[in-house]
């Protein structure tokens, strides 16, 4: 198969983006990816061989510009910054989350989805450890490492997201302000710990 030399693969990623936006998940193809685009079929099938890949390289896209604005961020601004992310994406109507569930639930019966998604999700898990322990000098609770606290962090972040997907009056605002309340509790603890 020749090598198209039309397009990036990154540009695809954008219109498919733009794509997915202007006529939803239902609706959303590689042919209607390559029309936005304006390229062939075949260019779109060169890059990504299913509709699940597309999306999944979205998904990755998103989330790695995501942690590379908040790796800009001065070490005492990242959690809230992250935080903030992550409360920008928590609504009824969130694209991102949509996305992302989506792919959960087709990667069900995809093996290759599954395990991209897993890899992805342990990224995730990753960074977040990694940024905890530029702030974190070590776990404020005993016995919880910060590789676990990436995890639950992680998993707080989805489960949130989900719950303001299928409710309507999810209160974002309010959880969001305790969920920091949370952490800035977990770095007393920590300073406290420090000094004691």
């Amino acid at each position: 198969m020749a090598k198209p030399n039309v397009i990036s693969k990154e540009d695809l990623i954008k219109y498919a983006m733009e794509c997915l936006v202007d006529v939803g998940i239902e609706k959303f193809t590689l042919k209607s990816v390559a029309e936005a685009a304006g390229v062939t079929q075949g260019t779109v099938y060169y890059h990504f061989r299913t509709k699940e890949q597309l999306l999944l390289n979205i998904v990755q896209n998103i989330c790695e510009r995501s942690w590379a604005e908040i790796s800009q961020q001065s070490t005492q601004f990242k959690i809230n910054r992250a935080i903030e992310s992550a409360k920008s994406r928590c609504s009824y109507d969130s694209f991102f989350h949509k996305l992302f569930f989506t792919l959960v639930v087709s990667s069900f019966n995809n093996e290759k989805i599954r395990s991209q998604l897993g890899e992805m999700i342990l990224s995730e898990n990753n960074a977040l450890a990694k940024n905890l322990s530029a702030l974190w000098p070590k776990s404020p609770i005993e016995g919880v490492t910060l590789e676990t606290w990436g995890i639950i962090i992680n998993a707080i972040v989805d489960g949130l997201a989900l719950q303001a997907l299928v409710r309507k009056d999810f209160p974002v605002e309010k959880t969001y302000k305790e969920l920091e309340q949370l952490f800035n509790g977990l770095n007393r603890l920590l300073a406290e710990g420090v000094e004691g």
